[in-house]
């Protein structure tokens, strides 16, 4: 049995912890005093997103980021699906479809427009279980240009 706690400044160093395995997938790097930061500020700042562990009997085995932005194109608020993330030994039970339906229900009730995500190419798995959850492929392609560090 799942559920889904807020993430609270209590959390922060279990919350870095699974990022660094999350990020360390795919070898990207990441400044473990320096996430803990952006927790604090994402954590107390509600117009920068919601963020949530996902517990399954009582343990914390994931977690879930949403962040907002605001889209004159789509008439309001949409979020990002920045983070997602599964500890690989709690895989295969169900969690992401019902991390990505709780996800939904959040988001309809936070009056999202609609929700973007980004997927490694390699990472198959992941495209199909939000394909299953009728998620789509955009067919735009995603730009970035590095602003600041």
């Amino acid at each position: 049995m799942e559920y889904f706690k807020p993430i609270a400044q209590q959390d922060i160093e279990v919350v870095t912890t699974m990022m660094e395995e999350f990020y360390g997938i795919d070898n990207y790097p990441i400044n473990i005093e320096k996430t803990k930061s952006l927790l604090k500020e994402f954590i107390v700042n509600d117009a920068l997103g919601s963020g949530w562990l996902i517990l399954h009997n009582g343990q914390a085995v994931g977690y879930v980021i949403l962040t907002f932005v605001f889209s004159f194109e789509y008439a309001g608020r949409i979020a990002i699906l920045d983070e997602l993330y599964i500890r690989n030994e709690w895989r295969g039970l169900g969690l992401g479809g019902n991390t990505l339906d709780f996800i939904h229900e959040q988001a309809k009730q936070l009056g999202i427009k609609i929700i973007y995500l980004e997927i490694e190419n390699h990472n198959e798995k992941a495209r199909n279980l939000y394909l299953s959850k009728n998620y789509t492929m955009h067919h735009r392609g995603s730009m970035k240009l590095v602003v600041g560090s």
